[in-house]
C-alpha cells in the first residue's frame, strides 16, 4: 500500500487526535496534499471512544506495557548524509496507574462475549485526506437527513461515517433493538411514576421502582452499546468548536444532545441548579429575596466590562473571595462559583470568574436551556469528523517527504522530551444504575462539579450520560469523573465516587434511610492517569526542527477550545494567506466542465442564513437541537 503513495506532501500529521484532525481538515480544504497516520489501530488517540470490549482490551494494553523493539532498521538507509533523524515513540506513555474494578454479579460472565463485535483495524493507519482522495468519498458520506444537526434521541439517528460502515450497521441493529426496548418499557415506566405518587405503596409496587438488576454479562453481552470516552468534555454553543464546525459544515457529520441539568453539591445533597431567567424564577430551593439577588448580580456579569469600578479593586483577589463581597447568600455563592463560573476557588481570580460567568450566560438559549452540547455516540466522534479513512501501511517501506510535519506529544522520544514537565489528569469512568438525581425522566444529561473538601485541592467535574446519547444500554449510566491529579486517579477520585454511589451489593442501599432506596450502584468502573501535555512551550521539547508542529493531548478544561485554538494558530503559522477552515463551496457557484457530467450533490445547504429551528422528529423533552449557522443576535 505504501507504494502506491507520492513520494510527497505538503503536510504529513501524525496522530488522529482532535487538534492533528482540525488540522489536516483545514490543510486539506486549503488544497493542500496532506498524508494523516496514525500508529494506533484506533481512531482518536486519548480522544479516543471505545465499546466496552474494546475499553477492556484498551486496559488490557495499558495494564501490561511492554517495550518496543525495532528489529528492522532499513529505514536508516534512507536517511541521507547531511540529515539527522528524530525517533518517534514505539509505545504510548501518556497512560498510567489503569484499574478496573467489577462491583456487579459475575456470574455466567466468564464466556459472554458482546454481541457483533469486530476485529481490530492493522496496527498503522494512513489517510490521505487531499481533495482528489476525497471525491471518492461521496459515495459513503451520510446524506443531509441523516447528518444535519441533531435529530430527536427517541428515534436515534445514525452517524455514518466512511471509516467504519460495518460499525455503522451493527449500530444501526442495536439502536432499532434499543427503540423497540423503549417502547416496550414504556408501560413499566408510566405505571412506576403514577405508583410513586400514591401515598400507600404496596409491596410489589415499591419493587417496581427498584432499579433493573446488571449484571457484568449483561453489560460485556451489550457491550457495543457503550462508547466511552477517554476524555469527559461538553461543547459550550457558543464555543470556538461549534462555531467551527458550523462554519466548515462539518457538523453534518455528527449529531448533538442538550445537556439537561446543571447540578450543585452541596451539604452532602446533590440538586439541580437554576440557570436561566425562567429557572431561576420557577426555583423552589430559592428565596424570593436570593432570586433578586441572583438575577442582579447575573445581569452584571454580562455587562461587567462596562462597570469596571464594580470590580476594579477586587482584581487581585480570586473569584471566591470577591463573591463575598457581594450581596449574595452563601448558597448563592456555591451555586454561582462551583456551577455557572466552574472556576477553581483558590486558584481563579475575579476577572476569570466574571468572564467564565459570562461566557455561560452567553451560550444559554442558543440550543437549549443548558450551554452545553454533548456528540451523541462520545467525544470521539468529533475527530472522526475531521478525518475520513483512504489508505492503510502495515509497515515503513518508502520516504515521503513533506514541507511540515505536525505530530502529537505522545509520539515524540524521552530524549526530545528530557526537559518538558507534564501535567496529569485524575479520570474515572463508572456504569451505574441509576441517575445522581432521579427524577420522572429517567433521559436527563447532567454535568455536576463536586468542591474539594480542603482549599488548595481540585474540584472533581462529574458529567452523567443517559442511553439516548448512545453511549451506555438501557437501564445503565455511564458517569464521567475528572479533576487535576494530586495522586493516582482512584486516591484522587474514589472518595467522591462513595459519596454519591454505592459500591457494595444491595446490603448498603437498602440500609440507606430505613431501608429505603439509597445511593446508585456502581457496577463497573475505572481510574486511570492521563498526561496533559497542554501549554508546554515548544522551546521544551529537545533539537525540534522549525517545521515540526507538536499537538497537545486533550486538556483538563470542560471546553475545547485549547485543542481549536492550537490548531488554528500553526495552520495560519504554515499558510498565513490561507483561510483556516473556510465554508465549502455552494454547489450553485460550482463551474463544471463542458463534458455535460455534473459530480453527485454532496448535501451542501445552498442557504448561508441558516436559523436554528426544532427538529420535526423533536422529542417531548424538547432538548434535541440542530446545529447550524446562525446569524441572529439575541
Amino acid at each position: 500500500m505504501a507504494d502506491n503513495l507520492p513520494s510527497e506532501f505538503d503536510v504529513v500529521v501524525i496522530g488522529t487526535g482532535l487538534p492533528e484532525s482540525i488540522i489536516a481538515s483545514a490543510c486539506s480544504r486549503s488544497g493542500q496534499r496532506v498524508l494523516h497516520v496514525d500508529s494506533r489501530n484506533y481512531y482518536g488517540g486519548n480522544w479516543a471512544s471505545f465499546s466496552f470490549s474494546g475499553l477492556l482490551s484498551w486496559i488490557k494494553e495499558n495494564q501490561e506495557k511492554t517495550d518496543v523493539r525495532e528489529d528492522n532498521e532499513d529505514w536508516r538507509k534512507l536517511i541521507l548524509e547531511t540529515e539527522e533523524a528524530i525517533s518517534l515513540n514505539k509505545k504510548d506513555n501518556t497512560i498510567q496507574h489503569v484499574e478496573d474494578v467489577c462491583y456487579a454479579s459475575q456470574d455466567l460472565a466468564e464466556d459472554v462475549k458482546e454481541a457483533g463485535a469486530l476485529p481490530k483495524l492493522p496496527a498503522f493507519g494512513a489517510f490521505d485526506t487531499s481533495e482528489a482522495a476525497q471525491e471518492s468519498e461521496k459515495e459513503c458520506l451520510p446524506v443531509e437527513s441523516q447528518s444535519l444537526g441533531t435529530e430527536s434521541c427517541e428515534t436515534y439517528p445514525e452517524s455514518v461515517t466512511c471509516n467504519d460502515l460495518e460499525s455503522t450497521t451493527e449500530r444501526k441493529d442495536a439502536e432499532m433493538t434499543s427503540e423497540r426496548e423503549h417502547l416496550c418499557d414504556a408501560t413499566f415506566d408510566q405505571s412506576a411514576l403514577e405508583t410513586g405518587k400514591t401515598e400507600n405503596v404496596s409491596t410489589a409496587e415499591a419493587a417496581a421502582l427498584e432499579p433493573k438488576k446488571i449484571t457484568y454479562a449483561q453489560i460485556v453481552k451489550e457491550g457495543r452499546r457503550f462508547n466511552i470516552d477517554l476524555v469527559s468534555k461538553l461543547l459550550y454553543s457558543r464555543g470556538l468548536l461549534i462555531d467551527l464546525l458550523t462554519k466548515s459544515n462539518v457538523s453534518r457529520y455528527a449529531e448533538f444532545k442538550n445537556v439537561t441539568r446543571i447540578l450543585a453539591f452541596q451539604e452532602g445533597r446533590v440538586e439541580q441548579v437554576p440557570c436561566s431567567r425562567a429557572d431561576v424564577f420557577n426555583s423552589k430551593k430559592l428565596t424570593m429575596v436570593e432570586k433578586r439577588m441572583l438575577m442582579k448580580f447575573l445581569t452584571f456579569c454580562l455587562e461587567y466590562e462596562q462597570h469596571p469600578d464594580e470590580y476594579e479593586d477586587y482584581k487581585e483577589c480570586t473569584f471566591s473571595e470577591y463573591l463575598k463581597t457581594q450581596k449574595l447568600t452563601a448558597n448563592l455563592q456555591h451555586f454561582i462559583l462551583h456551577s455557572i463560573a466552574m472556576v477553581s476557588e483558590a486558584n481563579s481570580d475575579t476577572i476569570d470568574g466574571l468572564k467564565a460567568t459570562k461566557h455561560f450566560l452567553q451560550c444559554l438559549g442558543r440550543y437549549g436551556n443548558t450551554p452545553f452540547l454533548f456528540p451523541l455516540y462520545g467525544q470521539g466522534e468529533i475527530p472522526q469528523c475531521f478525518c475520513r479513512c483512504k489508505a492503510l501501511i502495515d509497515h515503513f517501506g518508502q520516504r515521503i517527504s513533506a514541507n511540515y510535519f505536525v505530530v502529537e506529544d505522545s509520539y515524540l522520544s524521552e530524549k526530545t522530551c528530557t526537559n518538558v514537565c507534564y501535567r496529569q489528569i485524575s479520570r474515572a469512568v463508572l456504569i451505574t444504575d441509576q441517575s445522581v438525581l432521579k427524577t420522572d425522566s429517567d433521559q436527563q444529561i447532567s454535568i455536576l462539579t463536586v468542591p474539594p473538601v480542603e482549599r488548595g485541592q481540585p474540584a472533581v467535574r462529574i458529567i452523567e450520560l443517559c442511553s439516548s446519547t448512545m453511549t451506555c444500554m438501557r437501564n445503565t449510566y455511564l458517569v464521567h469523573f475528572t479533576c487535576s491529579s494530586t495522586k493516582t486517579a482512584k486516591e484522587d477520585l474514589e472518595p467522591v465516587v462513595r459519596k454519591l454511589f454505592s459500591l457494595n451489593a444491595e446490603t448498603e442501599r437498602e440500609s440507606e434511610n430505613g431501608g429505603g432506596l439509597g445511593k446508585p450502584r456502581v457496577l463497573w468502573a475505572v481510574y486511570f492517569n492521563m498526561r496533559d501535555s497542554s501549554g508546554i512551550d515548544r522551546n521544551s521539547y529537545d533539537c525540534l526542527p522549525s517545521n515540526v508542529y507538536v499537538c497537545s493531548g486533550p486538556d483538563c478544561a470542560l471546553g475545547n477550545d485549547y485543542a481549536v485554538k492550537q490548531a488554528e494558530t500553526f495552520f495560519q503559522e504554515m499558510f498565513p494567506k490561507e483561510e483556516f477552515c473556510p465554508p465549502p463551496p455552494n454547489p450553485e457557484d460550482i463551474i463544471y466542465d463542458g463534458d455535460g457530467t455534473q459530480p453527485e450533490d454532496p448535501g451542501f445547504s445552498s442557504s448561508s442564513n441558516t436559523k436554528t429551528e426544532p427538529s420535526p422528529k423533536e422529542s417531548s423533552d424538547g432538548d434535541s437541537c440542530k446545529v447550524s449557522e446562525e446569524h441572529h443576535e439575541e
